[in-house]
């Protein structure tokens, strides 16, 4: 049997931990799927390159009233597919021949299913089995197929966000069931290449972990855009004749039944936790699934540490890679322990209008107790806004009232995801909202004089104003 100083589970941000520091380390690497993770070959970043070709899209469609007339004639869309996944399969495989060449020659990779058979032991699903003296576990998640008959039987074909991006031919139609950021992204990328879009959400409105104030605003503007059936309880999926999917649901106003072309479900992500058999490990688990982790990324068990989906409350990549840079620090300096910092962890939606948020919600800091103040900037009120004629987008900032701390910060418009930077920069280095407003130049006319009329509209006690 052989045996490690380390073995990392998972080539994401899981991959990012070996670098030069580990050279006279003997380290094994376990992959199941493609090198990379999900961000690079299912998530994050060819996402984005279709949410790019979208934008212009749709946005020639909104720019009539501007004295513009454009249209989009044809969508091209395995030549879209072609360019983004022939520069993304071309990272995918360089990053796994970089790893299994002699460039790496301290590195050992393994193909298979990996799974735990005790606290130091892995079956590498090879048909070897390895042990280590520290194991890092980053094995991150797969989507949530929900237990609907149809679906958790298979007896209807479906895509999810690992599969449909992948598509030869774009539907003519397509039903999205889930009410997320990824249903949410998709829904834009497809109704802005001319699909008919059909939204089942099981709650009361779109995005409901977002403020309610932004969740309210997009769903009201999804709703105009395609159709958008909330309070929506699937019954069952079947196949129709022609080879498109029905979906049989319960609504408010009683049964209702929906069809398209094609069917994707995006109702969530899941850890990975199950297939590795942490039981075996003896890992704790939180009640979704995810590892248990520590302040320094460790798990209950000695010598293992986890990071990235598996164990995050935040499926993000930018989170997953702080977190690997911890590990990375801590696996090498046991004497000097780092605590990652989730303390302003900011997340984007890049649907229209995008979004973007950090720190707490107004519900969320009402639930808690939190003496907050608010103030609201739309973009049509300042001048970049007013250039573009925006009449739906704004800025909502949450700030202490007494420190003038910025608590939240919830953006719906355009560029939402750039705008908010400078208030991230603020909450993680404690600056005020007056310090932040006044101690710099705004440029003019910007959409980042969205965040200068907010900060300075904040009602603050007169020792902040």
């Amino acid at each position: 049997m052989r045996h490690f100083d380390l073995i990392v589970i998972g080539t994401g941000s899981g991959n990012s931990i070996v670098g030069p520091e580990f050279d006279d380390w003997d380290i094994a690497i376990l992959e199941k799927g493609l090198f990379g993770g999900t961000c690079l070959n299912v998530g994050c970043i060819p996402t984005k390159m279709y949410v790019h070709p979208a934008d212009l899209a749709y946005g020639a469609q909104l720019v009539g009233h501007l004295g513009v007339d454009a249209a989009v004639s044809t969508v091209h869309w395995r030549e879209i597919r072609d360019r983004i996944f022939g520069r993304i399969d071309a990272i995918e495989a360089g990053g796994r021949d970089y790893r299994t060449s002699e460039r790496t020659p301290n590195i050992t990779v393994y193909t298979g299913t990996a799974r735990f058979t005790g606290a130091t032991t892995i079956d590498t699903g090879t048909g070897e089995t390895i042990t280590g003296d520290r194991i890092v576990v980053a094995a991150g998640g797969r989507p949530i197929i929900p237990n609907v008959p149809g679906l958790s039987d298979g007896a209807v074909p479906f895509h999810t966000s690992d599969t449909i991006m992948r598509i030869n031919k774009l539907p003519t139609s397509l039903i999205i069931i889930g009410g997320g950021y990824i249903a949410a992204e998709f829904a834009h990328v497809f109704a802005s290449f001319g699909c008919k879009i059909t939204q089942l959400n099981r709650g009361a409105s779109l995005l409901s972990k977002h403020d309610s104030d932004i969740s309210a605003t997009f769903t009201q503007l999804s709703s105009e855009r395609y159709t958008v059936a909330l309070n929506c309880d699937i019954q069952r999926v079947a196949r129709t004749p022609g080879g498109g999917v029905i979906v049989e649901t319960i609504s408010p106003d009683g049964p209702v039944t929906y069809e398209a072309a094609m069917l994707l479900v995006a109702t969530g992500r899941q850890p990975n936790t199950d297939v590795l058999d942490v039981a075996a490990a003896g890992l704790a688990t939180e009640t979704d699934g995810r590892l248990v982790v520590d302040e320094y990324q460790r798990t209950n068990v000695e010598g293992i540490f986890a990071l990235g989906d598996i164990s995050s409350e935040y499926a993000l990549k930018h989170v997953a890679n702080h977190e690997s840079r911890v590990v990375a620090h801590n696996l090498k300096h046991p004497e000097a322990l780092i605590a990652s910092d989730h303390r302003f962890v900011p997340a984007a939606v890049f649907t229209h209008p995008q979004i973007a948020a950090v720190g707490m919600t107004e519900q969320q800091a009402k639930a808690a107790g939190v003496d907050y103040v608010v103030s609201r900037q739309d973009y049509g009120g300042i001048a970049a806004g007013w250039a573009r004629e925006d009449t739906t987008g704004f800025l909502k900032l949450l700030a202490d009232p007494t420190s003038g701390k910025l608590l939240g910060a919830h953006i719906i418009g355009p560029e939402a995801a750039t705008v908010i930077q400078p208030l991230i920069q603020a909450m993680s280095f404690g600056q005020s909202a007056r310090e932040l407003a006044r101690g710099q130049y705004w440029i003019h006319p910007a959409l980042s004089e969205l965040l200068e009329n907010a900060l300075l509209n904040l009602p603050l006690h007169a020792e902040q104003g």
